[in-house]
């Protein structure tokens, strides 16, 4: 018979109380539960949504900019060093499979003059800032020369009203 950690039945147990109160939302994986506040669920479901709605009005203020938009469906793969395609993310639950996932979200196209194009990269971000992956990544596609700029578009608000305001990485970032 195989001996339990003292530590580990204990977390178990305040686990297994979560489970049974009306506060928590429980799922079980590989035989042990795994309790969320029902607040704490809510909040990342509105955050996405939020997100998602930003994402569409960036998509909505570039296109009438005079850019051509389209998603980006590639990713960085830093331990390779090259372009992947980004992975799709499946939900079981709405039974969607999630496409463009890839990082930046969003490449950007305008003619300049006979021949010669603007190719931006444009990440969306709601608060602006950029984790230290995707910091890496976005060096990467500078340095490959696949994008000219990158634009990371965050929120601007204005009083009550709430703009776009799209930030060159390479100034924040780089300098």
């Amino acid at each position: 018979m195989e001996r339990i950690d003292k530590n580990a039945k204990e977390k178990f147990m305040k686990e297994i109380e979560k489970a049974n109160s009306e506060e928590y939302e429980t799922e079980w994986k590989e035989g042990y539960p795994i309790s969320k506040k029902k607040s704490e669920v809510k909040k990342g479901r509105t955050s996405r949504a939020r997100g998602a709605r930003f994402e569409l009005r960036v998509r909505h203020d570039l296109e009438s900019k005079g850019r051509i938009v389209d998603k980006w469906n590639n990713n960085v793969d830093l331990e390779e060093g090259n372009l992947i395609i980004a992975k799709r993310k499946y939900n079981p639950f709405s039974k969607v499979m999630t496409l463009g996932t890839g990082f930046p979200d969003f490449i950007s196209i305008k003619h300049v003059h006979d021949g010669l194009y603007s190719v931006i990269g444009v990440e969306v971000k709601v608060n602006g800032v950029l984790s230290k992956i995707e910091k890496e990544k976005c060096v990467w596609y500078l340095e490959k020369g696949i994008f000219s700029e990158i634009w990371i578009a965050q929120e601007k608000k204005d009083g009550r009203k709430i703009g776009i305001e799209y930030v060159d990485f390479k100034e924040r970032y780089m300098e």
